[in-house]
């Protein structure tokens, strides 16, 4: 069973939290959730309460990520699961994506990102 939580803080940030086992039985959800926060302009995927993804939950994550840049937004994922972490990085993903321990982490990579967006902005006027 996978149960998915949705926040929206006050500081601007869009987090989804699945909870439970992303596979080929509950990646259904999983999509359908990603899609409607594909227009979130900051979505943090908090995978920490995921302990086991297969490749149906992976094409999933990667067709959300896709999706909301597609849409103008970004996307970090943020998971402190040792064994899923050392998966998503045995399958590149972490060359697509930017991948934190905590939401905490995500957060201060998303203002890290903006801070040198800007200044490049600044630099081409």
């Amino acid at each position: 069973m996978l149960n998915i939580e949705q926040e929206h803080t006050e500081d601007g940030y869009t987090i989804c939290r699945p909870l439970g086992e992303l596979d080929a039985f509950t990646v259904s959800q999983f999509r359908q959730s990603l899609a409607e926060l594909a227009s979130s302009p900051r979505l943090v995927i908090d995978m920490s309460g995921v302990p086991f993804v297969d490749s149906a939950g992976l094409g999933a994550l990667i067709g959300g990520i896709r999706r909301a840049r597609e849409m103008g937004g970004d996307v970090v994922v943020a998971c402190n699961r040792a064994s899923l972490v050392r998966t998503l990085r045995t399958t590149g993903f972490d060359r697509i994506v930017t991948m934190t321990e905590t939401v905490d982490e995500a957060k201060e990579a998303f203002r890290k990102s903006e801070a040198s967006h800007s200044t490049e902005a600044s630099t081409d006027s």
